[in-house]
This record gives C-alpha cells, structure tokens and sequence, in this order.
C-alpha cells in the first residue's frame, strides 16, 4: 500500500527544501498541490518531472478518491503553495480519509512560517496558542480576542497586509499594550521582523505600509496569580493523585494555576504521598 506523504516546502527562499523532500518528490507517483502554478517552478527549479494534480479549497473533497486510487499501487505527495501542508492548508480531509482507509502518513517537515516567526520573536517559546488567521469583520475578531485575552500562552495569528492596522487596534483595546512581534516576508529578500509594544507597531505600520505575508507573534497575558493557600495546593493535589496522572504533569498544571513554583508543589505532593504511604504500611 501507498504512503501519503505531507511534504513542507520552503515559504521563501528555495534552498530551504530538504534533500529529503527532494528525493520524495522526485520518487512518488503523484503530487497534490494546492497551487499547481506555484508547485511547477519549484519541481523546474529541482529537476523534478512527477504528474501534479490540483488539491485545493474547492476541490479538496472531489480530490480524495483520485489520490485514493493513487495511494492503491504508488506514493502520493501533498504540498501546500508554502510551508507546511494541512497547517492552515487544505489536507485534514485528504489526512482523515486516507488514515481510515488503513493507507500510512508520514510527514515531512521543513519550514513554517508560525514556527520560523515563534523562534525568531523573542517572546516566550515554552508554550504557545497557534489560532490562524484572525477573522475579518471587527466584532468577530473582538469576540475571538476576548475569550482569550485571560491566556498566558504566547499567542500566534496569521494576517493580511490591509488588515494589520485594524487588527492591532482591537488587539490593543482587548488585551492591552502587549509586546509583539510582526514578521513579514519570511525567508525572502525582504525579510521584516518587528519587535516592540502592540502601539510602537500600530504607529510603524501607519508610517511603513505593509506587504507580503504576515505572523503575528503577542505576548501571554502576565498578570500576576493570586497565589493559592497551602490548603488549596494541599486539596488540588489530592484530587489529581486520584487520577494517576504523571506527578512532573501535575506539578506543572498546579503550578500554572497556583502561582506556586513547580519544584514547592513537587516538594509539598512528595509529602503527601509518603504520609499516604506510611499510613498504608502501619
């Protein structure tokens, strides 16, 4: 049976596609492209001859089949216009049906653009919310930003060169004057990345309009926890012990909540689980 594979490509500069990709690319049987356009200068760039098909937004679902029969006797691979497939990309179907269909799917990776733009942002990498792109229409996107606004993971959008300034405004006005990075044109010539406070980044996109694409890259929500009691660590851990889940995890999640140090909650859960155990033994 055939392997689907999910092939990154480079969102920018071609030298970023892996000798892997290469060699997949140039060995399977079919090519799903979103953009065939797009996907045919890359192969030409490479030397690479394998049939193409389209698999985009508004063919996905008439496209599964094919590829399907495809996957019968050879290798299928689906390749996104840029970056990382079925991330923000048509694909979860075609992963979905050919996962129920007993076909494998093996990824592989390269370059994405939320995660180049994470790394490169100075801002907290340890845990992030990855949310695409923002809606269009301002009240949908002041809805979307207050039922995260509590959050303390670094938050990650996609967004469009003519929405930018609307959206930082209500980005601003619902989770206040964060620190953000805005990176634009990734990879390419004129790779941008702006660090600074959401206002510093409202008033240098009004002066530099923006081109290309765009990930924006906002601070967590860092008010400080009211940090609980000791009788509420005490109950919390309990509770969680009863669930046989990993003590490291339930150090950390306590923590995040508490306002305790994970290595305290380590320390105090260690105690109660001797006691639990003394008293088992006596």
């Amino acid at each position: 049976m055939g392997i689907l594979y999910l092939v990154a490509t480079p969102i920018g500069n071609l030298e970023d596609l892996s000798a892997r990709a290469i060699r997949i690319l140039r060995d399977v049987d079919l090519i799903a492209a979103e953009d065939t356009r797009q996907t045919k200068k890359l192969l030409s760039h490479y030397g690479i001859q394998t049939r193409i098909m389209s698999y985009h937004e508004h063919n996905k679902l008439t496209k599964i089949d094919p590829i399907l029969n495809t996957l019968r006797d050879g290798d299928v691979a689906l390749v996104s216009d840029a970056g990382t497939p079925a991330l923000n990309d048509p694909g979860y179907e075609l992963v979905k049906a050919c996962l129920e269909a007993g076909y494998q799917v093996s990824p592989i990776p390269g370059a994405s653009a939320p995660v180049a733009a994470l790394v490169a942002s100075g801002l907290p990498t340890d845990s992030f919310l990855y949310l695409g792109y923002l809606p269009r229409r301002s009240k949908a996107r002041q809805t979307l930003l207050m039922s995260i606004q509590k959050q303390t993971y670094t938050l990650i959008f996609l967004e469009t060169p003519h929405r930018l300034i609307p959206a930082l405004k209500d980005i601003e006005a619902i989770l206040g004057n964060r620190k953000i990075a805005i990176a634009r044109e990734l990879t390419k010539i004129h790779e941008e990345i702006f660090r600074g406070s959401i206002s510093e980044a409202i008033h240098y996109y009004t002066e530099t309009p923006p081109r290309g694409e765009i990930t924006l890259i906002i601070s967590g929500n860092s008010e400080k926890l009211a940090q609980w009691s000791e009788e509420m660590i005490i109950e919390a851990i309990q509770n969680a012990l009863e669930t046989n889940e990993q003590p490291s995890m339930i150090a950390r999640n306590i923590a995040k909540q508490s306002g305790w140090q994970r290595s305290e909650v380590y320390q105090l859960m260690t105690k109660i689980q001797n006691l639990e155990n003394n008293h088992i033994g006596e």
